[in-house]
């Protein structure tokens, strides 16, 4: 494929990933539900774990299948076009960006963690198993979405080492995404003030 060929494609799907990417699950299961934004409330993050602390589990797995599936049309497409892995990369990272600054949410977006999963369960299954294995155990042995979060991001660099070599680069730039939207939540870490998963049924309890 010629350059100015490759690099408009890329562009093109780019784009694209970044307007799904843009689409938050969170805000929209909750307007679909007549629920406040989870933005404005708990931990202000439109994520998984703000939903699940706020409004219960069947609304977060909601989230969690809407954000991770929303990186499969641009990145089925740059499969199916034959693009390199860089390409790929570029393609995913458009995702996270859009999920992380949603031009259609006045750029509020959430940590990226289901998108990432998403967007490496479309290009490396295994890679994202594993991290979403390392989530689920983490998250309920230390009940800390935080902890799990930026443990699987760790995690992500080094299993593509061993199972997705193609994709390395392309990971490590996924992991730093995911970490620095955390800066925040390890601070609060640091202050031992982070929210835990199971202020979740204390947050209801209180409505």
């Amino acid at each position: 494929m010629p350059f100015f060929t490759l690099a408009t494609h890329v562009a093109l799907l780019t784009l694209m990933a970044f307007l799904c990417g843009a689409c938050l699950g969170a805000v929209w299961v909750c307007r679909w539900r007549g629920l406040p934004d989870p933005r404005l409330r708990g931990s202000f993050n439109p994520g998984f774990s703000n939903v699940l602390r706020l409004y219960g589990k069947r609304l977060a797995l909601a989230t969690l299948l809407f954000d991770a599936g929303k990186a499969a049309p641009a990145l089925w497409l740059a499969k199916a076009s034959g693009l390199p892995a860089w390409a790929q990369g570029v393609v995913g990272l458009g995702v996270l960006l859009g999920h992380s600054y949603p031009v259609w949410h006045r750029w509020r977006g959430g940590k990226a963690v289901a998108s990432a999963f998403g967007v490496l369960l479309m290009l490396t299954p295994t890679v994202a198993l594993l991290c979403a294995a390392c989530w689920a155990l983490l998250a309920w042995r230390v009940r800390t979405a935080a902890i799990a979060s930026l443990a699987s991001a760790l995690l992500a660099p080094l299993a593509s080492v061993w199972l997705a070599r193609d994709y390395v680069w392309v990971v490590i730039a996924f992991a730093l995404l995911v970490v620095l939207r955390h800066v925040w939540n390890i601070q609060r870490l640091g202050r031992g003030e982070e929210l835990s998963l199971q202020d979740a049924e204390f947050t209801r309890r209180e409505e």
